[in-house]
């Protein structure tokens, strides 16, 4: 082989990663066993529990560990890319009408005892496919052909998977954005989707006069900050949005009760005045070529039709159960004994941990069972809890931790499709993470989510088993030779 050498499993194998990997699953399966004990009262090796079950849901995923490690040909993932997100979808799709309706959603495909639930596995089809295209010597992400195929490669399972009522599975698919923008999409399009959710939760808390006021002024700033000068056109908008923002308080002064104007909300009249600036912007963006000026009333446009379709996707898309879920998230409705239940009881498991935790098994929370699916959604609790800040802490290291080992091994490949899969895998488990977590202490309305290696189950389990071995066994495949 010339100048390369064959290296060994100790040098070619990332063992940080899987160290990381095996703690995580052993602090889970230990948690799950807390979150049961009291109960299922029972050794942890009991086959009849869950933490029994879990105990084999490890020994499982380890041995599909140790099969992608060291019996499948790393090549084969590309190759089959294609062929199991197709196979993936058509099971996201069977499932809506063969699987049982559990609690409001239809995901799980159940053989006796056994269930399974293709979402999970979703994560790791369109990864393959995703890196399978991005690798590609002539894509470029900035070509409308490109990015639209990129999209329909993301969009299809997500869509799909909020056809089940999986809001949160398909929630983590917005993490494929990171992916992209790694590989030379926009940062303007991540920023868009920022502004999208801020002024969808401002036009639900406060008012749509408002939002239409924030989506104004920030796409005045971003005019005003691309050519680096403010400009007389620029100080003229900042005078006409500083009366817009008073407007309301103006024509409650000087427009008489009996009159037309009364009539009219100051909403529409801010409404028209939008028109005129979108005409405005088309217009001298066209007369001057400063594409900017375009892409702004653009985006005026786009962000007036999210704000007065606000109402219409809250109310009509959403299902009651989320909308009560969002509610009582934004402070909309106080309902801590019905669906804000479960994430209060997880604020006071977590908060009375304190910074060393009450001890392994001694949390009251877990012991009396108050926190409903501790042991899959809200297992994080049990480790705030039992084992305090200080456990919080080092299971959120471990998971940072993990995400940047992939990253970094990511950017040392010297292939593209292992770079681009690896930063598939990180960005899976920090929207996992990210909303998990969030969830369990109130930042996130509560849809439906495990926390990954640490949740009770064995879907979950295997996938992120695969998911992360497969990029374990891509970057051996490099660091073999060299």
């Amino acid at each position: 082989m010339g100048n390369f050498s064959d290296r060994g499993v100790k040098q070619s194998i990332d063992w940080k990663l899987v160290i990381s990997y095996l703690l995580l699953i052993l602090i889970g399966w230990v948690n799950i066993y807390a979150s049961i004990h009291s109960s299922e009262p029972s050794s942890i090796f009991d086959f009849n529990v869950r933490s029994g079950k879990q105990f084999v849901w490890i020994l499982t995923a380890l041995g599909l560990a140790l099969i992608i490690l060291f019996a499948v040909n790393p090549r084969f993932w590309e190759s089959a890319a294609l062929p199991l997100y197709l196979f993936v979808l058509v099971l996201l799709v069977v499932v809506i009408f063969v699987s049982k309706d559990v609690k409001g959603s239809h995901s799980w495909f159940e053989f006796g005892p056994v269930k399974f639930q293709p979402a999970e596995i979703s994560k790791i089809s369109t990864s393959l496919l995703l890196a399978t295209l991005l690798s590609q010597t002539n894509y470029k992400i900035t070509r409308i052909k490109d990015f639209l195929m990129t999209a329909l490669i993301i969009g299809v399972p997500m869509l799909v998977i909020l056809a089940e009522s999986e809001t949160g599975s398909a929630l983590v698919y917005v993490g494929f954005l990171f992916v992209m923008y790694r590989e030379g999409f926009s940062g303007w399009w991540l920023f868009s989707i920022i502004l999208a959710v801020a002024l969808f939760i401002l036009t639900l808390t406060v008012s749509p006069y408002v939002s239409l006021l924030v989506l104004i002024g920030v796409i005045l700033i971003i005019t005003i900050i691309i050519p680096g000068r403010i400009g007389v056109f620029g100080w003229i908008n900042l005078g006409i949005l500083t009366l817009l923002c008073l407007l309301p308080w103006i024509l409650g002064k000087t427009v008489p009760e009996e009159s037309f104007m009364a009539k009219i909300k100051p909403l529409y009249i801010l409404l028209g005045i939008c028109l005129c600036v979108v005409v405005t912007m088309m217009v001298k963006g066209y007369k001057e070529r400063k594409r900017y000026l375009s892409m702004g009333a653009l985006g005026l446009v786009a962000g007036i039709a999210l704000i007065f379709s606000t109402e219409f996707i809250f109310n009509n898309i959403l299902q009651d159960h989320q909308r009560k879920r969002i509610e009582v998230l934004l402070g909309m409705k106080e309902d801590p004994s019905g669906v804000g239940y479960n994430v209060n009881q997880s604020m006071i498991a977590i908060g009375s941990g304190g910074f060393k935790g009450k001890g392994f098994l001694n949390g009251t929370q877990t012991t009396f069972g108050f926190v409903p699916e501790q042991s899959t959604d809200f297992i994080f609790c049990t480790v705030g809890e039992e084992w305090g800040f200080l456990g919080c802490l080092v299971v959120i290291f471990l998971y940072v931790f993990m995400i940047w080992r992939i990253v970094v091994d990511a950017e040392k490949s010297r292939e593209s499709f292992t770079r681009i899969y690896g930063y598939c895998v990180a960005s899976c488990i920090f929207m996992h993470l990210f909303i998990n977590i969030g969830m369990t202490i109130g930042l996130m309305p509560v849809i439906g989510i495990p926390l990954p290696l640490l949740s009770y189950g064995g879907s979950s389990l295997w996938a992120f088993t695969i998911l992360i071995f497969i990029f374990i066994a891509l970057y051996r495949q490099e660091k073999k030779y060299y």
